[in-house]
């Protein structure tokens, strides 16, 4: 009886070819982001290698090496000769996200603050308002966009555009949105490395129908990581929008959130600050405000970083209620969550209108390597 073959994943390629390294360097092909484009059928793999230069010297040596790499970690029974196609950054290089006007990263010093909560809302207030939204779930280590609109046993369908596969986004409540919690399983963690974390968040900016949309969110994972560097590498960011609490363990997270945004060498503008969990106020007593997490913290920060407050967002029970249900507290517009995320959209559209009249389009951080 044949033993069944073991069944190939794009990680055991990147595993095997991280013992390959560029000639003159510290770094393997896969650290440097060359590898792109894994497709995996059976025991025949197929893979992209990038390279910056068409005169490059060592391509050729490359190519055996990760044929090489390949077969000695896999065996010889892959199929993998004659299938690594060379590509330079330069052909590579076509627009990205076209029809977007406006591309606003959702982020946040660290964790709890209520990001993809602020992130879900927001993108259903600026949909209430007629405008084209989508949205992108970057969380790849915790994906929740999709319980947070109902839509976790929800699969996105593919179809041809030109003659590529191209991912058609799910649409609720007027949002089009793409999670990487779509494609694994819910029970399973998600243990990835850096590169295929960014491979996948990559996959979900270009190879989705997107279409014409006026306003595209990115929601962040927490702090800085590579999953951020890939995002400002990948597309051009209009602006960042960074979610708080009042108090000052998570005011101290969003000074180094802000400067990373704001440095030389991403210079994305900070388009303001949202103030989440601002208060309690009871469904029985609409009227009264409890300062749970302090007072004012995320107004006083963003005076005193020189940024635009968009708006404080209260701590009441329905925000719970409508993630753990799939119903976006702003679907209701008339509710006090719903009335206080509209503000937010609204003065969201007016920064981003003074944004784009006062600056020049924000350009893709360029890594080079020497």
């Amino acid at each position: 009886m044949n033993t069944p073959r073991k069944l190939i994943v794009p990680k055991d390629v990147t595993d095997a070819l991280r013992t390959v390294m560029y000639p003159e360097s510290n770094e393997d092909v896969v650290s440097l982001d060359m590898v792109q484009e894994i497709r995996i059928a059976g025991q025949q793999i197929n893979l992209s290698l990038v390279f910056q230069k068409s005169n490059d010297p060592n391509i050729e040596n490359l190519v055996i090496a990760c044929e090489d790499a390949i077969k000695k970690y896999l065996g010889d029974q892959v199929e993998i000769e004659n299938n690594i196609t060379v590509k330079f950054l330069h052909d590579m290089e076509r627009p990205v996200l076209p029809g977007v006007k406006n591309i606003v990263a959702i982020a946040s010093g660290k964790g709890g603050v209520g990001k993809s909560t602020v992130a879900v809302n927001l993108a259903v207030a600026l949909a209430n308002s007629g405008a084209r939204v989508g949205l992108i779930d970057a969380d790849i280590f915790g994906p929740s966009i999709p319980t947070m609109f109902g839509a976790g046993d929800v699969r996105p369908v593919g179809e041809k555009n030109n003659g590529r596969d191209m991912i058609v986004p799910v649409e609720k409540f007027g949002v089009k949105f793409l999670s990487i919690g779509f494609f694994v399983d819910p029970e399973s963690a998600i243990i990835w490395r850096g590169p295929m974390a960014s491979n996948a968040l990559k996959q979900l900016i270009m190879d989705a129908q997107w279409g014409e949309l006026d306003y595209m969110l990115i929601d962040l994972p927490p702090g800085t990581s590579d999953i951020h560097l890939t995002m400002v590498q990948t597309v051009p960011v209009t602006g960042a929008v960074i979610v708080t609490t009042p108090q000052d363990v998570a005011l101290a997270d969003v000074v180094r959130g802000a400067s990373m945004f704001q440095s030389k060498s991403i210079d994305v503008p900070v388009l303001g600050l949202v103030e989440n969990m601002s208060w309690f106020t009871p469904a029985e007593l609409p009227d009264n405000k409890y300062y749970i997490f302090g007072k004012d913290g995320g107004k006083a920060l963003a005076e005193h970083l020189g940024l635009k407050l968009l708006g404080q967002i209260p701590l009441v029970q329905s925000i719970r209620e409508g993630g753990d249900q799939g119903i976006p507290s702003a679907a209701n517009p008339d509710s006090i969550t719903g009335l206080a995320f509209a503000d937010v959209a609204k003065n969201l559209m007016h920064q981003l209108l003074v944004r784009n009249i006062q600056r020049a389009p924000t350009k893709k951080v360029k890594i080079t390597r020497k």
